[in-house]
């Protein structure tokens, strides 16, 4: 199939979840040794969302409620959908997969494809990506594309330094062709991700390779880790990159650009990456306050957000940028 026949793809609907339980600094100065202050001054957090553990807030359950919200947003039933791609490094079990678990919930009765995507933070952009490629060349029609962790349950709530950045929640997008006439469009997309930084951010226990025992649980050693200085460094420098490369592609400029929503890390991590690519924070979508890190799910948090309140308009550009464990990273610039 030759370029002038891809079709182009839009963002037809959107939704999120987030938890009832709100957890903020003042709570965890209660659990650890810390304090607002500390943290808010180097993360840019305030509060995170946690997912009940008795049921109705796992991941998949937090999918199915944001799903609903973006069906109704584009006028579908759930068997409209033929492609589920669900980004977590949280999901409900080992086995089945959540994509599929999600479709049974939706009631779905087409048999559609049912996909996990384990990339870490990246996971809603590769998810995105893919979708995209999918619909272009006409494999799939509408593509379920979600972001959804409950990354609570993969923290050390003793160790201060990383359970204060992570949060549960979820947030997911519906792609599909674009009609006739119609501005929306994905201008340009990249995808990579660089092995050699691994030991960076990682949960070596649990797989395969060294199972959970006893030795482990005691010792709390099947948390996830990292190594948050050499990550900032990374994570700025690939931000940035990406999202020269898919501006640089698309033929657009920085001026033209109307919307960043970032993977929310850390918030010193947007301001630094703002700063090399020179530009200025208002167009930079921003909401780490209130929920933390949500790994693969803080883009299409984010970005649903935004157009719920009236920031992210159809027609406007708009660039997800992320990166995560692997390490992992990508953009896309679309046209909303």
């Amino acid at each position: 199939m030759t370029a002038m026949n891809l079709r182009k793809v839009k963002i037809k609907g959107t939704g999120n979840y987030l938890p009832k339980k709100v957890l903020t600094n003042f709570d965890l100065e209660k659990m650890i040794d810390t304090n607002d202050q500390w943290i808010y001054e180097r993360t840019g957090i305030k509060a995170r969302r946690v997912s009940s553990t008795e049921g109705g807030e796992f991941p998949t359950d937090m999918a199915e409620k944001a799903t609903w919200k973006a069906l109704e947003m584009a006028g579908m039933e759930p068997n409209d959908i033929d492609m589920i791609l669900f980004a977590t490094c949280s999901p409900d079990y080992q086995l089945p997969n959540c994509a599929s678990v999600l479709q049974q919930k939706l009631g779905m009765t087409n048999n559609c494809t049912a996909l996990d995507i384990q990339a870490a933070c990246t996971g809603f952009v590769y998810g995105t990506n893919m979708a995209n490629s999918f619909i272009q060349t006409g494999m799939a029609k509408n593509v379920l594309v979600v972001g959804s962790e409950m990354l609570s349950t993969k923290v050390d709530w003793t160790d201060r330094t990383s359970c204060i950045l992570f949060g549960d929640g979820c947030g997911v997008a519906i792609y599909g062709a674009a009609d006739e006439g119609e501005s929306s469009e994905i201008l340009a997309t990249t995808l990579g991700a660089d092995g050699t930084g691994a030991e960076f951010f990682s949960q070596p226990v649990g797989g395969s390779a060294e199972p959970i025992n006893h030795h482990h649980l005691d010792e709390n050693l099947q948390f996830m880790r990292m190594k948050g200085r050499e990550m900032f460094k990374v994570a700025t420098r690939t931000l940035a990159e990406s999202a020269k490369k898919v501006l640089t592609d698309a033929g657009l400029t920085m001026d033209e650009l109307d919307w960043v929503v970032p993977h929310q890390a850390n918030v010193r991590i947007i301001e630094t990456t703002a700063k090399l690519l020179g530009m200025s924070l208002d167009k930079w979508i921003i909401n780490i306050e209130n929920y933390g890190n949500t790994s693969a799910a803080t883009v299409p948090i984010a970005f649903h957000e935004a157009i719920m309140d009236g920031r992210i308009k159809r027609g406007q550009t708009v660039l997800f940028d992320s990166f995560g464990a692997g390490l992992t990273y990508g953009a896309t610039l679309l046209r909303y």
